[in-house]
């Protein structure tokens, strides 16, 4: 795949171990984030996918569980026909610790894959399936949304505050 460095700096992006899908990506920028901020970090990168491919810009999970930094368009679509630089919207989820990011820090992850195009075609009705309409939260696992009580609220959706307190 081609790749243009716009910071000539910056390490490639890697796989870290064989069989990984995804190739680490790294910020140019030094950033600090507070409890509930978020940034766009740059990754020094810009890429050329051939057609019929996307590339998906996935959160890293160490981040996630040690820090609390999440990704606010996760996973974030680069279009096979984007040239410009890949960047990253990171968020601090972290109720009380700032995020410090140093540059050529490793951010996120990039998961290349061959990608289908469809036509669509408007119908009156959908086929049936076993699922039917079932969505959020439909297959239970989870003892507010399926438990002995049932569901919880009018919507059959359990409330985050209700998930927090432990009902």
């Amino acid at each position: 795949m081609m790749l243009r460095r716009i910071d000539p700096d910056v390490p490639l992006p890697s796989y870290a171990r064989p069989g990984d899908a995804g190739a680490d990506l790294r910020t140019t920028e030094a950033c600090e984030l507070a409890p509930g901020e978020r940034a766009v970090l740059p990754t020094g990168v810009a890429i050329a996918l051939p057609e019929g491919y996307a590339a998906f810009v996935h959160p890293r999970s160490g981040l996630a569980a040690r820090c609390g930094v999440a990704l606010v368009n996760a996973p974030g679509t680069v279009d096979a026909g984007y040239r410009g630089e890949i960047k990253v919207i990171v968020v601090n989820l972290d109720p009380r610790e700032n995020v410090r990011f140093e540059r050529f820090d490793r951010i996120a992850q990039l998961v290349v894959q061959q990608i289908e195009r469809v036509r669509f075609q408007e119908v009156a009705e959908l086929p049936a399936s076993a699922r039917a309409e079932g969505g959020f939260g439909s297959t239970g696992g989870h003892a507010s949304v399926g438990g002995a009580g049932g569901p919880v609220g009018g919507n059959q959706y359990a409330s985050v505050g209700t998930d927090r307190e432990g009902h």
